[in-house]
């Protein structure tokens, strides 16, 4: 999402859309009413626009804008912009989350998968929070797996020999997500009544090297970004990287099991006395 976001590709990404879409409709459903009539609502980071498009069926008489600043992925988007059934209208705009600020009260701010590329994100939560109409929600889930093998595996990978030169500094990792606790008491000092929790998955993928077809769409993308200038160095790292995933996520007999964990947190505020 911020300017040095990585290159991203809509076709790779939508290529595990089921699995990708579980946690953005698991938070919606810990989502409470909101206020507005019609709700005014702002999903940042929206990508391809596939997640975007469910706030329009759960609250369909909603001005709903979806932002991003990845040009393909909002290219992608944009096909399925327009009036909704219901009076409603969905929209889709460039956007950069390290900045960007409600211009209106908002009834909803949601972000799904989104702020693991926002360096400092927190510090936005007390602008979000402002935006915001009396009794309006603040939701948000960002992947905790960083530790896990498919993302512990890549940074070991990028810091050897062979590659230190090329990716020092490419992937973040400690500042990326934080843990639920500091979230909650983030969104709690700024007076929100806040909901936090964290779900590993078991996503059961399948046809060959599974999980390297998933990081190919996500945490992969700012390796490929560094070695696109070089086809050869980049298509010898992904096979180093493929044979340690293969090793660290076996198949089994109906597919490769691959944890997941994410963290959730909904914040409402006051609403109007």
């Amino acid at each position: 999402m911020p300017a040095t976001a990585p290159t991203w590709d809509p076709a790779q990404y939508l290529r595990h859309a089921g699995h990708r879409a579980r946690p953005f409709t698991d938070l919606l459903a810990r989502v409470p009413g909101l206020p507005g009539d019609p709700p005014r609502i702002a999903d940042l980071g929206c990508g391809p626009g596939t997640a975007t498009v469910l706030l329009t069926e759960r609250w369909p008489t909603a001005r709903v804008t979806g932002y991003d600043n990845a040009p393909a992925m909002l290219d992608r988007a944009r096909e399925q912009a327009g009036p909704t059934p219901a009076g409603g209208r969905l929209d889709f705009a460039t956007a950069d989350v390290r900045t960007w600020t409600p211009a209106e009260p908002h009834d909803l701010i949601i972000s799904n998968a989104t702020l693991q590329w926002v360096p400092g994100h927190r510090e936005r939560f007390a602008d979000w929070i402002a935006g915001l109409a009396p009794g309006g929600t603040l939701a948000f889930q960002v992947p905790g797996n960083f530790d896990a093998p498919s993302h512990r595996l890549m940074r070991e990978l990028a810091a050897a020999p062979r590659w230190r030169a090329r990716l020092a500094g490419v992937l973040r990792h400690g500042d990326a997500v934080h843990t639920p606790g500091e979230y909650l008491a983030d969104l709690t000092a700024l007076g929100c009544a806040a909901d936090v929790w964290e779900t590993t998955y078991v996503h059961l993928l399948t046809g060959p090297d599974p999980v390297l077809d998933w990081v190919r769409g996500t945490g992969l993308r700012p390796v490929l970004d560094a070695l696109d200038d070089d086809p050869q160095a980049r298509d010898a790292f992904v096979e180093e990287y493929r044979t340690v995933l293969r090793a660290a996520y076996p198949p089994g007999p109906h597919g490769t099991p691959f944890p997941f964990r994410r963290v959730f947190a909904v914040a409402r505020t006051g609403a109007a006395a």
